[in-house]
């Protein structure tokens, strides 16, 4: 489970995703943090300097699924699991961080964003590739796939907070990328 060190930091960082979720990022305060986990402003301290620090650490946490690869478990598995964790977010505008993205990059956080972009699009490949590997996934240009599902998700996480969105938006979303990688018992899906 971990230390509570580790456990303390992690109820944190979840409490603070969701204020900045609900206030964006300028409008989150330590205070407000405090508050969320009950520690103190001392205690609070002892882990982060900052709600910058907070917010970086919660935008660099990944999907991990290297282990999962590493395991040999099957890609089109992993893929659902991405995708269903992508639509819970199109759908519920309290869990998108969209807005405070955007405050946050606009404080000059470049840097920071072009890491998480990368970050995101070589996990994508990785996956891509190994589907591909398996003989899950259609032949395809991984770079290619990778930038169409990571810019059209970015682009439905943006619009959340002001559109809601429809079911049907989201379950487009998954079908869309289902029918781009997966193969069909063993051939290639038909376009619909």
């Amino acid at each position: 489970m971990g230390s509570k060190s580790e456990r303390t930091k992690e109820r944190i960082l979840q409490e603070a995703c969701r204020l900045f979720a609900q206030k964006g990022f300028q409008a989150v305060t330590m205070t407000d943090i405090c508050e969320k986990t009950g520690l103190s402003r001392g205690g609070l301290y002892r882990y982060y300097a900052g709600t910058g620090q907070i917010f970086s650490e919660i935008l660099l946490k990944e999907y991990r699924i290297s282990d999962r690869i590493d395991k040999k478990e099957c890609a089109a598995v992993i893929l659902e699991d991405m995708l269903e964790e992508i639509r819970k977010e199109i759908l519920d505008k309290q869990l998108s961080l969209s807005l405070a993205i955007y405050e946050y990059a606009n404080l000059g956080n470049e840097a920071l964003f072009q890491k998480i972009n990368e970050n995101a699009k070589k996990r994508w490949i990785s996956l891509i590739r190994y589907g591909i590997e398996t003989g899950e996934f259609k032949e395809a240009d991984p770079q290619q796939a990778a930038e169409c599902i990571l810019y059209y998700y970015q682009g439905l996480r943006m619009w959340s907070r002001v559109i809601p969105f429809e079911e049907l938006t989201a379950e487009n979303y998954v079908k869309t990328i289902r029918q781009m990688l997966i193969k069909e018992n063993g051939k290639e899906q038909e376009h619909i």
